[in-house]
């Protein structure tokens, strides 16, 4: 009789097979189920504290799944499909873990009946690419210029989330900011860069409807010398450098002999007209601001302040690109190479102001600007950072109808649509695929099911009333009204979601189910190797009562 042959270390887990599907469906559907009552307008927030005690308060999912700590690696997989559909499209974070889970939840019948998860991959891709065909049957152009129409769909885009009953106030903020960033790159194409020109600005106090979108930057800094420089300045002419304007010191230890007693006044001197020589070079192009990402010496302050030029030091790298951007200056890396084209002139003001117990600097009113600050008031700070996350979402949505301006019907139409297309077609299918196909099916279902369900209406009924208006794909604009639960025109109540966020959901959503199907080894425990000449940690000792006396407190 053969011996038994040891491969693995006895430390080392190794599961394989259906029960990894199963622990892997789970796991998924686990974590579709935290998330699964914060869709949709009536949808339920959820609070998490954090490790430092914090609390966030929210019902975006991916801000949600952000905060989990999970064990399960399926689990995990799962969280960063949010964190891409975050990335990529900014919305639909909740639908993509719902659709996703669901997927898998219909998978689990076919695993045991030992179909092949190749087999059910492969249906799951046929139904994506016949449902994004659907998609396009269905979706419609609008006119981006309208801001009407941008409006109400930013609106209905948003009206799931806490700030939707501040009426317009945050589709207005997020359609005003992405219209101020977005760059024409000619052929039709237009580029808006949310993460890098638009700042959002938190200042606690005040109320909501104080929240404005500034033509311009921003920032939470003074001038260096506030009774001296001028805090008001109409048409300014404004100075971006980045280097320092003080005397810089040798890099390493330097040592100087002196043997006159006046040598030491002339090296003094020298570094004042090292200093004198940058401000006049500076003071050559008649700037009324003067703004540095590095320091600034008292010298520089008092020669530029004679000259009657406001100086702002040690700024953020960031801030000043979108300074830049906002009033058409140049960011200069030496102050020898500055030319009359770098001043900017674009801005209306600049104007240093106090809020709350801070103080601000403003540069507003420019004439194109191409960056801009969004400054958000309200009474906490739990509520301004929900808000801001709204924002974002919003924001995100604006840009993808700016740069897709197409439209399919929200409220759950579009996947009763997809739904019954999809169930006609697996008639056609030959062979085993017909199967998961039509699960595939089925499963679009689980998004207009979860709305009906988290606005507390009878199911059951409402999905086969449903069902039957979409029967042959007909009827593409019936969907639920995410308030009452009732049936609904979506077109009517202007309820919509951007193309490409619904298309990137089912990309994600089905791509990710065929991943964590095909996994069917888990080998954990696997340890990381150690580098060489380290001493393997011995045992942990046990103290003894005797220990104990003469250890030292160590104070708290």
């Amino acid at each position: 009789m053969q011996s038994q042959v040891l491969v693995l270390k006895d430390s080392v887990k190794r599961e394989s097979g259906s029960k990894v599907h199963h622990a892997n469906i789970q796991a998924s559907k686990a974590v579709a189920d935290i998330i699964r009552t914060t869709l949709g307008p009536r949808s339920m927030l959820k609070m998490l504290l954090d490790a430092s005690g914090g609390i966030v308060v929210t019902n975006d999912g991916n801000a949600i799944l952000r905060e989990l700590d999970l064990a399960h690696p399926a689990a995990k997989s799962m969280i960063e499909l949010s964190r891409t559909q975050d990335e990529e499209v900014g919305d639909g974070t909740t639908s993509v873990i719902i659709l996703a889970g669901e997927m898998l939840h219909v998978a689990e019948t076919f695993i045991d009946q030992h179909f092949h998860p190749t087999v059910i991959c492969r249906a799951y891709n046929k139904a994506l690419e016949d449902a994004i065909s659907v998609l396009d049957k269905i979706a419609m152009t609008i006119d981006v210029t309208d801001r009407a129409t941008m409006l109400g769909l930013i609106k209905s885009c948003i009206c799931t989330k806490f700030t939707s009953q501040f009426g317009d106030l945050i589709a207005d903020l997020a359609l005003d900011a992405t219209r101020i960033v977005g760059v024409d790159l000619g052929q039709g194409l237009r580029e808006v860069d949310i993460k890098k020109y638009i700042k959002v600005e938190k200042v606690p106090g005040g109320q909501l409807d104080d929240s404005v979108v500034l033509k311009g930057v921003m920032i939470n800094k003074d001038v260096i010398a506030p009774g001296k420089m001028r805090r008001k300045i109409v048409n300014p002419r404004i100075m971006l450098l980045d280097c320092p304007l003080e005397y810089k010191k040798g890099e390493n230890q330097t040592n100087a002999e002196l043997l006159k007693e006046e040598d030491w006044g002339l090296l003094l001197k020298l570094e004042e007209e090292y200093i004198e020589g940058l401000c006049v070079q500076i003071l050559k192009f008649k700037p009324d601001v003067v703004i540095t990402e590095k320091g600034l010496s008292d010298l520089a302050c008092h020669y530029l302040s004679k000259a009657g030029v406001t100086a702002i030091r040690r700024l953020r790298k960031t801030d000043n690109n979108r300074i830049a951007k906002a009033c058409g200056a140049v960011i200069v890396n030496r102050p020898d190479e500055l030319q009359d084209s770098d001043i900017g002139t674009g801005a209306g003001l600049f104007e240093v102001k106090k809020i709350g117990d801070e103080f601000f600097t403003f540069i507003v009113d420019c004439k194109d600007p191409k960056a801009c600050t969004v400054l958000l008031r309200g009474p906490s700070k739990d509520m301004l950072n929900e808000v801001e996350r709204n924002l974002q979402d919003a924001m995100s949505v604006a840009r993808n109808i700016l740069k897709n301006p197409k439209l399919v019907p929200g409220g759950g139409a579009s996947e009763l649509t997809v739904s019954a297309t999809l169930k006609q077609k697996s008639s056609s299918i030959e062979g085993i695929e017909k199967w998961p196909y039509e699960a595939a099916a089925l499963a679009f279902e689980a998004i207009p099911r979860t709305l009906a369900q988290n606005c507390g209406v009878n199911v059951i009924r409402t999905m086969t009333t449903l069902q039957g208006k979409h029967a042959n794909g007909e009827n593409a604009w019936i969907g639920i009204d995410g308030n009452t639960g009732a049936m609904a025109d979506v077109k009517e109540k202007k309820i919509w979601d951007a193309y490409n966020v619904k298309a990137q959901t089912f990309k994600t959503a089905i791509e990710s189910a065929c991943l964590l199907l095909r996994i069917d080894d888990i080998v954990s425990g696997i340890k990381k190797k150690q580098p060489a000449g380290s001493k393997t940690p011995s045992k942990p000792q046990v103290e003894t009562e005797g220990d104990a006396d003469n250890e030292q407190i160590i104070p708290e």
